[in-house]
C-alpha cells in the first residue's frame, strides 16, 4: 500500500482497542507494515484481521510489555516479519481508580510494570535496532492529561504519564544524535471502551469535552509534517512547547 509510511514498519502495543488499534490502522493504511501487539492475544487478532481487510499490512502480537524479554521480542518479531523496524509506540497502559490513602502496593506495582516499564524497554529496544540498521527512526509515547493536571483518584496513574513526558525529554538529548527522535502525546478523555466502561461504573462523571473517537486522534497523529523536534509533548489541542501545530510530525519522515 502506498502513502506517507510506505516501505515503513511499526510496532504499536496496546493496539488491540481503543486510541492504539487506531494508531495502528492510521499507519497500516498510510503504507506502514505493524505489528499489532495487545495483551489479549484474541482481541489483537481480531484487530489485525480487520486493518487487513482494510488492505493494511499488519501482523498481530499477543504479549502483556510488563515483561521486558516480551516487550523485546516484539522488536525481534517485527524485523523478523517485515525486514526492519522504523516506527515505535508505546502506548499500552492501564488506568487504576483508588483513593490515594487506599492504595495497594501490589496495585502500584503492577501499574508502574506496564506503563513505565513497558514503555522504557520498548523504546529501548526499538532504539537498539535503529542504530543496528544505521537508520532513523520515530518513538512515541502516550502520555496523558492527567500527567499535568490533578485529577481525583489518579495520583499514581498521572505520576506515570508524567514520568513518560520526563522520559521523552531526557532521552530526546540522547538519542537526537543517532537520528532517532522521541516525542510524547497527552490525549485527554477519549471516548474509547475503556473510557465507557468508567463513565458506565461512575456515572457521576462530568467532562467540559471529550474527544468524540480515538480516529479523531488517528486523524492528528497522521496529518502531521516531516520534521519534530525531540522531547516534545503534545497536548490535545494540539500545541507543543516548540510552537509544532500538530500531533504525529513525531512520526513522520523525510
Amino acid at each position: 500500500m502506498s502513502g506517507r509510511f510506505a516501505s515503513r514498519a511499526a510496532v504499536v502495543t496496546g493496539a488491540g482497542q481503543g486510541i492504539g488499534l487506531e494508531i495502528a490502522r492510521r499507519l497500516a493504511l498510510e503504507g506502514a507494515a505493524v505489528l499489532l501487539n495487545d495483551r489479549d492475544a484474541a482481541l489483537a487478532e481480531e484487530a489485525a484481521r480487520a486493518i487487513a481487510a482494510e488492505g493494511g499490512v499488519v501482523a498481530a502480537a499477543g504479549g502483556d510489555v510488563s515483561d521486558v524479554e516480551t516487550t523485546r521480542g516484539l522488536v525481534d518479531r517485527a524485523v523478523s516479519r517485515f525486514g526492519r523496524l522504523d516506527l515505535a509506540v508505546a502506548n499500552a497502559g492501564i488506568t487504576m481508580h483508588c483513593d490515594f490513602l487506599d492504595y495497594r502496593p501490589e496495585d502500584f506495582d503492577r501499574l508502574l510494570a506496564v506503563n513505565l516499564r513497558g514503555s522504557f524497554f520498548l523504546a529501548q529496544a526499538a532504539a537498539r535496532r535503529f542504530c543496528e540498521q544505521g537508520t532513523p527512526g520515530r518513538i512515541l509515547f502516550l502520555s496523558s492529561v492527567t500527567g499535568h493536571m490533578a485529577i481525583r483518584q489518579m495520583a499514581a496513574y498521572g505520576m506515570t504519564k508524567a514520568a513518560l513526558e520526563a522520559l521523552a525529554r531526557n532521552l530526546s538529548l540522547e538519542m537526537a544524535p543517532l537520528g532517532i527522535t522521541v516525542n510524547a502525546i497527552a490525549p485527554g478523555a477519549t471516548v474509547t471502551e475503556r473510557w465507557a466502561a468508567y463513565k458506565k461504573r461512575h456515572p457521576e462523571t462530568i467532562l467540559v469535552k471529550e474527544t468524540p473517537s480515538p480516529r479523531t486522534l488517528e486523524r492528528w497523529v497522521s496529518d502531521s509534517v516531516a520534521k519534530t523536534p525531540c522531547g516534545c509533548k503534545v497536548e490535545p489541542d494540539g500545541k507543543c512547547p516548540h510552537g509544532v501545530p500538530s500531533w504525529l510530525i513525531i512520526l513522520g519522515f523525510i
